[in-house]
């Protein structure tokens, strides 16, 4: 038996952010019911690279029932409402005020099936000047200052995979159990839903704390370093003499003279000025950094990495697409697509006695018929 067995999610999604908190709870054992358009959730569209289907879908949504409904008709809000009478979760991230117009917003849900737990996400909110505003994730990037410290001095960058959603799917996921856990729970909220707001930019705001108390309470702007860390020297990207790059983080005075000793083979470095302190060191960065780079520029990568191991050295190799593909730390898991077996990194977590479930990524409406015989009206 899986944790959610007997939990049914229904969620009227798109994209990334609802289907990363409805596909989590499928893994945990949920009947997750997903409404789509009759033309499909969009981001079935996004590219066709994995044996013809889109890498974010197939990464999202396998485990899950589709249902396809066009619910500017009556019936088919009719079939939903019935579906959401014995659902203990909906979850909707349309674009904004359109579950309320079609009759699905959160107040409405409340009072008419009190049980039920009810997650909106959208990019900014239910209230404030901006609430009504679409919003993607590289637009919460931008507007939540996320690529004014991602990047280098030459310019802001994206971060190269969908992190507000993905930071509001989590939360959205979190957030959910924790509704989940009071309802079951003998007390004032046993038995009882609640309305849960996630919003793209509060996600990523939230994830923005340390560099707006630096700059709030210190006045200090972190910039965009690149590979490098912001306040502590050395912590950064390093090339070796076969042109690969390691990066190494020196967390305090003890790492930084073994590191000046072993692998820098400069055991009076530390005492020098510019060298004695992270403070000193920050401040003279470049000069640190070229030492670090001289010395490991004398080895290779394999050969440097045999150094900090001895020095017990935090490090990390720059892996590219290929080093990730073969990476020894890997754990995968197969799902079905429509077009035959898909390899998948694995989930985050192991949990003892509840592996994920892999589910079979559903076609277009593929469960239309044995959902709407469900809940049909009548014998």
């Amino acid at each position: 038996m899986f944790d959610l067995d007997g939990i049914t999610v229904v969620s009227l999604e798109q994209a990334v952010a609802a289907p990363y908190a409805s596909g989590r709870l499928a893994q945990a054992g949920a009947r997750v019911i997903k409404i789509e358009r009759e033309e499909g959730d969009f981001a079935r569209q996004y590219d066709a690279l994995v044996n013809g289907e889109s890498a974010y879908f197939v990464w999202l949504n396998h485990g899950k029932q589709s249902l396809s409904l066009n619910l500017k008709e009556q019936p088919e809000r009719d079939l939903l409402n019935r579906i959401l009478a014995k659902a203990d979760v909906f979850i909707q991230n349309l674009s904004p005020g359109a579950a309320q117009r079609l009759g699905f917003g959160a107040a409405d849900l409340q009072q008419q099936f009190p049980s039920l737990i009810n997650c909106s996400i959208s990019g900014y909110g239910e209230d404030g000047p901006y609430r009504l505003q679409k919003a993607y994730d590289l637009l919460i990037q931008a507007e939540s200052g996320l690529c004014a410290i991602n990047g280098t001095a030459d310019g802001p960058a994206r971060v190269g995979v969908s992190v507000c959603d993905i930071a509001a799917g989590m939360s959205a996921h979190q957030s959910i159990l924790q509704a989940l856990f009071a309802r079951e729970r003998k007390g004032p909220h046993h038995g009882i839903g609640r309305n849960i707001e996630v919003s793209l930019y509060q996600a990523m705001a939230d994830w923005m704390n340390v560099p707006y108390l630096q700059y709030r309470y210190g006045n200090r702007d972190p910039g965009r370093h690149g590979l490098n860390h912001p306040s502590i020297a050395p912590y950064g990207a390093y090339p070796c003499s076969d042109d690969k790059m390691l990066l190494i983080s020196i967390q305090n005075e003890r790492e930084w003279q073994r590191l000046c000793t072993i692998a820098l083979k400069q055991p009076e470095l530390p005492t020098k000025p510019g060298f004695a302190s992270n403070a000193e060191r920050m401040n003279n960065r470049a000069a640190v950094d070229k030492t670090v780079a001289s010395a490991f520029m004398t080895r290779t990568r394999e050969e440097n990495i045999e150094l900090l191991n001895e020095a017990s050295i935090a490090f990390g190799r720059l892996s590219d697409l290929d080093d990730l593909l073969q990476h020894p730390q890997n754990r995968y898991t197969t799902i079905e697509g429509q077009n035959g077996a898909i390899e998948l990194l694995a989930p985050t977590t192991r949990t003892s006695g509840q592996p994920p479930i892999a589910g079979k990524v559903p076609a277009i409406g593929e469960h239309n018929k044995q959902i709407r015989r469900e809940f049909s009206v009548g014998p």
